[in-house]
């Protein structure tokens, strides 16, 4: 089925080429409305499903008509194809750098409020100036040109006079409005007020958005969240390839991509906080008398501005801003580097002008460094509740980000081995907010002596098993799921989750209790709990206590397939699980087998053999099997049957949204049952789609690829003929 066909986006002519292009203007509000609501308001008022559905009627309109695609359209946040070279861009408004206030102590703010006065002429006896109090992100400053409305070029700061044509990049920002100025449906929007007075929220159909001028070019900062830059690199860790220093360098790195496709996957947001050249429109524009409606207006039209954004009267509210922000600077979820104070006339702006090319209007206040340098000391390992060992580097204690910092992460060897860290080495370390302090570098210069290179364990420094890294994997692992104190919490989840042997009742919270209180050492201490040392527990009456020794008592009867998945060996999902308990009938023979009798199971592959062997190689996860078997967990075993070929073996599935008649579960165990591999993405191995009700992402992908989709009647009928 061609896209056309599944939207019925032929070609039309008169009338209906008008009602097309109305419905692709319909689908542009509706689908910026609706970014609007969930990249800057952070308030999501529909499903992902029904974005999705929007976003691809609008895609399957433009690609069946062309001239219905513009520059402002949704679908252009995607990336064009690489540029050779930046275009130079001459600011036509230069984007001058602010003064910095070297004193980071509150008299910082009291210099320039008096600097300010001095430059006015006022007494002591005049009234306090009004400032306006901003955040100054560590990020990068950028200047957006609108005309007409519509995003046309953005450009970096540069030499402040020239700067780089980024336009392809800037567009896959999320936050960024591609066109202003429309009513924008759902979402609050203001009105410009008298002058002197403060904007009050409005609604669509009352107060309207300000009119937008011809030209209007809105400057503010790029910028990368704290959560979404550890995520990022995180991943870069696991490709074996190499992480940002910090998110400035990110975002920096990710604005100057040639290839906007890759500037498309970097986690990049904005802030606005002021304006470049402004040419009125023939029906006019807002006329400002204040920074503060100027920034109130700039959110009217779309655009994120921060929060933390106040006004203050004179040298003390300034001092009492830098002070507030300066307290909660660790819990904001971006970096900043200090605050920034500007006057907030801009009659009195255009009085004070600017001295060296700087305002003598705006001031940096900036606080301390958050990186500082300090002595390793030595490299030890930790153990994390998933078995991942992380070397971090015992330090000589240093105060960084707010704190004193004695320990920071090296995150696995080989990204230790790139920073070419080495006990005894002076180390940059790196702390923002709650993201675990860093060595983000060492200066080499300043090494003694030779110094070896460090090594990992071959021994988990918690419980004595073997230490694995698979090929390809960057992080080593301790093998002792079972037994490994370290990972006791999360071995107990796993194994009483609902799709494991099931206990209910048993949550994160208990499981915490039981195992800070040495209550619970390794799983088979979960059947032998009893009623006084539950009830001894914090919220946890008699009725809960008896409540969880029934849900332990009924867990004891499974089946193989849910006990081997409960294990938590790695990379032994349900369906893989099924499929050993199938083959070989018995645990005994699971435990047994040879990687070459491992490798005779359907889909299991080489990294899927090695891991079990491993695991129940070591001595200790046997153990805990035959202790749990003791307590009298068990299943139905026997022989493997001689198994009959199944209709839909080698076929791969995936199930996407909500079925009629079926549940996703039992959807799954009704094509396993007939063969099927039920995989979690859609790939160009995948055979069939099977969509229900708000499917999302994964039917994108099935259309995109040409996999065949099916409804849950198709499914049920191919079933039937099988």
């Amino acid at each position: 089925m061609s896209t056309q066909d599944l939207f019925g986006a032929q070609a039309p002519d008169g009338a209906g080429a008008d009602k097309l292009a109305q419905e692709v203007a319909q689908l542009h509000q509706q689908l910026h409305a609706w970014a609007h609501q969930y990249y800057v308001l952070d308030q999501p008022s529909v499903p992902d499903a029904e974005y999705d559905r929007a976003f691809q009627r609008l895609q399957a309109i433009e690609e069946a008509h062309p001239e219905l695609r513009s520059a402002d359209s949704p679908t252009q946040r995607v990336g064009g194809a690489p540029l050779p070279v930046f275009a130079s861009v001459r600011h036509a408004v230069p984007m001058l750098s602010i003064r910095t206030e070297t004193d980071i102590t509150e008299e910082g703010a009291r210099a320039f409020d008096g600097r300010v006065r001095r430059e006015l002429g006022l007494a002591e006896s005049d009234a306090a100036i009004t400032y306006v109090c901003e955040l100054k992100f560590d990020g990068l400053a950028m200047n957006l040109r609108y005309e007409h409305g519509v995003l046309v070029q953005a450009a970096t700061r540069g030499d402040g006079e020239n700067g780089e044509d980024v336009t392809q990049n800037i567009r896959t920002i999320k936050q960024i409005p591609l066109r202003i100025g429309a009513p924008t449906l759902g979402t609050d929007v203001f009105s410009l007020p008298p002058e002197g007075e403060r904007f009050a929220l409005g609604r669509p159909g009352g107060e309207t958005v300000p009119p937008v001028p011809a030209v209007l070019e809105v400057r503010g900062e790029v910028y990368m969240r704290r959560a979404d830059f550890e995520a990022m690199n995180e991943k870069q860790r696991e490709k074996g390839e190499k992480s940002f220093v910090n998110p400035r360098n990110a975002a920096a790195g990710a604005v100057r991509q040639l290839d906007s496709s890759i500037a498309a996957q970097r986690p990049l947001s904005f802030f606005a906080y002021g304006l470049g050249e402004v040419t009125p429109a023939a029906d006019g524009g807002p006329a400002f008398a204040t920074h503060f409606d100027m920034l109130q207006t700039l959110k009217a039209w779309g655009f994120p501005v921060a929060a933390q954004v106040t006004r203050a009267q004179g040298a003390a509210e300034l001092i009492a801003f830098h002070q507030k922000i300066g307290a909660a600077r660790d819990q904001l979820p971006y970096d900043i580097d200090g605050v920034v104070y500007k006057v907030d006339s801009l009659a009195l702006q255009r009085q004070l002008g600017f001295l060296s090319r700087e305002p003598r209007w705006a001031v940096a206040h900036k606080y301390p460094a958050q990186e500082q340098i300090t002595r390793v000391e030595g490299i030890d390992v930790q153990v994390g509740r998933t078995g991942k060992l992380t070397p971090v580097a015992r330090l000589a204690p240093v105060f960084v980000g707010g704190v004193t910092v004695t320990n920071a992460t090296l995150h696995n060897l080989f990204e230790l081995r790139r920073k070419k860290v080495r006990v005894g080495d002076q180390a940059i370390v790196r702390r923002a907010g709650d993201v675990i302090p860093e060595v983000v570098g060492v200066v080499v210069a300043e090494r003694p002596q030779y110094v070896p290179n460090f090594r990992m364990p071959r021994q988990c420094p918690i419980c004595g098993s073997t230490v694995v890294r698979e090929k390809g994997e960057m992080n080593h692992r301790c093998s002792g799921g079972l037994f490994c104190g370290a990972q006791r919490k999360q071995a107990i989840l796993h194994f009483a989750q609902r799709r494991a042997v099931e206990v209910e009742g048993l949550g994160e919270k208990l499981v915490d209790q039981l195992v800070e209180t040495n209550v619970i050492r390794t799983l088979p201490d979960l059947y032998k709990l009893g009623l006084t040392a539950l009830s001894a527990l914090d919220r946890m009456a008699d009725k809960s206590a008896k409540n969880v020794l029934a849900a332990l008592e009924k867990s004891k009867q499974t089946t193989l397939p849910r006990f081997l998945y409960g294990l938590g060996i790695r990379h032994i999902g349900e369906a893989t699980a099924k499929d050993l308990a199938r083959h070989f009938g018995t645990l005994d023979a699971i435990m047994d087998a040879s990687v070459e009798q491992l490798l005779e199971v359907n889909d299991v592959g080489p990294i899927v053999a090695q891991a079990l062997r491993t695991f129940f190689d070591q001595a200790h996860n046997r153990e805990v099997v035959q202790q749990l078997r003791a307590c009298g967990v068990t299943w139905e075993e026997g022989a493997p049957a001689a198994q009959a070929p199944k209709p839909l073996a080698g076929k791969t599935f995936v199930l996407t949204g909500t079925f009629p008649t079926l549940s996703r579960e039992q959807a799954k165990e009704t094509l396993e049952a007939a063969g099927a591999k039920v995989a979690g993405s859609v790939s160009k191995k995948t055979d069939y789609v099977v969509a229900g009700a708000e499917a999302g992402s994964k039917l994108s992908k099935a259309q995109e690829l040409g996999v065949a989709v099916l409804d849950e009647a198709q499914m049920l009928a191919l079933l039937a003929a099988a």
